[in-house]
């Protein structure tokens, strides 16, 4: 299965750590999505990063869908805006609760505006859920709200010093 982050330029790496997931493992229930069925709390995961470069001005968040069964697979999560000077997220930070000011959260793939956990189809296998903290060396992106999560991906082209992210999975 491919990584849909090879297409980009390369960038630098730091480091991500969650207390509600770990890299690698399956999705805890409150990650999973209540609003779409899966049985979860659409409680988006607590993030604290170190380590990215200087010059860093902003930081945008993203959960991403690779293996969903449409042809741009299914954004969970876009948030950007983040202060230089916001290094975590605590858990829930997606319903909007302890997300820092400034920080916009854009309506994502099934409109819900923030966090909506993994509901992958039940029978169509494992799917990875890709969280990323991108550094960005602007301290806004200029993307509006309402914008979709493809408008925020193509202003952090251009803006990404480093990624980084941990990959998670779900089935059903």
């Amino acid at each position: 299965m491919h990584d849909p982050y090879d297409h980009l330029p390369k960038a630098g790496s730091f480091t991500v750590t969650s207390t509600d997931v770990v890299n690698g493992e399956p999705l805890p229930t409150p990650q999973m999505s209540g609003v779409f069925g899966a049985g979860g709390e659409d409680v988006s995961p607590q993030l604290t990063w170190s380590g990215f470069p200087e010059g860093t001005r902003s930081f945008a968040v993203t959960m991403y869908d690779p293996d969903a069964p449409t042809p741009g697979g299914w954004w969970h999560w876009a948030v950007h805006d983040i202060p230089a000077a916001v290094t975590s997220l605590p858990t829930g930070a997606g319903s909007g609760e302890g997300m820092p000011e400034g920080a916009i959260q854009l309506p994502v793939d099934g409109g819900v505006v923030g966090f909506a956990g993994a509901a992958p189809p039940v029978g169509h296998g494992p799917h990875r859920y890709f969280i990323v903290v991108s550094a960005l060396d602007v301290e806004s992106l200029g993307v509006a709200p309402g914008s979709s999560p493809a408008v925020q991906g193509m202003h952090m082209f251009e803006h990404t010093l480093a990624r980084a992210r941990l990959i998670v999975t779900a089935e059903r």
